[in-house]
């Protein structure tokens, strides 16, 4: 009987420690290390997000060795990895850096302007995208401005998934399997709501910022969208591409 009780103990702790740990930190300013509300803390690892509250306190689900991409409006990202002594003492102090930032100067467009609507409607130039839908597929797509090829790269890229994105989707599966918790978890979904710098999106799937702009291309999004969509909208593009993908590679 003893042994039968060792045994169930040792089975218990071990399903203890097999669970996802929390994490808790504080996010202070490192010049006078006031705390900073509302910085954003995502596990790129595990596909989780948290925020940090009024007195830079987070807590987030994560395990040894999990990444977590911290970052604030007006300081400097960073990216800080989950230790053991993190997990033992449960709580961290971590520091961010303001950002500089440098003026740029301002351009203002050269358009005479007679001031009636209908004659300045014609006088600004205006970028058109236009989209195609295909038989089969639920989802439409961007073609880009309209130009005599843009018809055909539509197509070009639907019906040869593994000429046109095998270099992105085929050696990414891991990377690319994260895209379906983003659904889990709505902390997450907020943060990339609010974020357009894309330091998320290149460190959750191991690309840099050419790689994201070619998987774009090759999903026929249009510059006009990759250039004011939020991350959130970016990783739904690419999920929903890379989704399609798998279909048509199947098939």
């Amino acid at each position: 009987m003893r042994y039968f009780t060792v045994f169930l103990l040792y089975l218990f702790s071990t399903t203890v420690f097999a669970q996802e740990n929390t994490v808790k930190g504080v996010i202070v300013n490192d010049n006078n290390f006031l705390p900073i509300w509302n910085a954003n803390i995502v596990n790129t690892s595990k596909v989780r997000g948290a925020i940090s509250d009024a007195n830079g306190n987070f807590e987030i689900n994560a395990e040894v060795n999990d990444v977590l991409l911290i970052s604030c409006l007006g300081y400097q990202s960073i990216e800080v990895r989950v230790t053991n002594d993190w997990i033992k003492n449960r709580t961290s102090r971590i520091k961010l850096t303001e950002k500089a930032y440098a003026l740029e100067e301002i351009v203002i467009p050269p358009y005479t302007l007679t001031g009636y609507l209908e004659v300045d409607s014609k006088l600004i130039p205006e970028r058109e995208n236009y989209w195609y839908s295909i038989a089969g597929l639920t989802k439409r797509y961007e073609g880009g401005e309209n130009s005599p090829n843009a018809f055909s790269r539509v197509m070009g890229s639907l019906f040869n998934p593994a000429d046109a994105l095998y270099n992105f989707f085929g050696k990414k599966p891991k990377e690319l399997k994260k895209l379906r918790e983003l659904k889990k978890d709505d902390n997450l979904r907020n943060i990339l709501q609010t974020r357009y710098d894309r330091q998320t999106i290149y460190a959750m799937l191991g690309i840099n910022e050419k790689e994201l702009i070619e998987i774009l291309e090759r999903c026929n999004y249009s510059e006009s969208f990759m250039k004011s969509a939020n991350d959130l909208q970016i990783l739904d593009a690419v999920s929903g591409c890379y989704e399609e993908y798998k279909i048509l590679k199947k098939n």
